[in-house]
């Protein structure tokens, strides 16, 4: 569910971005200041966000590659939610309570997307596989210094017994 409406919004804004373009362009510029790569209008700004959200969107309704999906699609919402939804700028009181309720709805959106993000579907993170197999093979050089060490306590007095005769 949560990823059909990125795929369908992102599509949307993708075909259509000129409804959307002129509340990216404050964010727009101002990420342009901080990011060089940053598109020079907003509407190719609001293109590529929406593709992103689409695609990403597609990838985590398919299971493909979950948590990358989530990730991308919640580097696309902070941007989206602060363009759309800047509810502290707007003097109506019910447009700005709508605004604020569909930024609250946007900021519940980005806790799903980091509990996604976070998920590892019932394995060990990959913190833990490192340290777990680091402890592996820790325990392996030991046992085999252990053996290495019999092995030539062994010979060692193999050759002194051999030696003595």
């Amino acid at each position: 569910m949560l990823a059909s409406i990125f795929v369908m919004q992102g599509l949307h804004n993708f075909q259509n971005p000129e409804g959307v373009s002129p509340l990216a362009e404050p964010v727009v510029s101002s990420l342009r200041e901080r990011i060089p790569a940053m598109p020079a209008e907003a509407e190719h700004a609001v293109r590529i966000n929406g593709a992103v959200q689409a695609t990403a969107g597609t990838m985590l309704g398919l299971g493909l590659l979950p948590r990358l999906a989530a990730l991308a699609i919640a580097g696309t919402l902070i941007p989206t939610t602060l363009a759309g939804h800047r509810f502290w700028e707007v003097q109506d009181p019910q447009e700005r309570s709508m605004q604020r309720i569909h930024f609250l709805k946007n900021m519940t959106m980005m806790g799903g997307l980091l509990l996604a993000i976070a998920d590892t579907n019932g394995n060990p993170s990959l913190s833990w596989r490192r340290r777990h197999a680091v402890r592996v093979a820790n325990s392996y050089l030991a046992a085999m210094t252990n053996a290495v060490t019999d092995v030539t306590g062994q010979f060692t007095d193999a050759y002194a017994a051999a030696a003595s005769r």
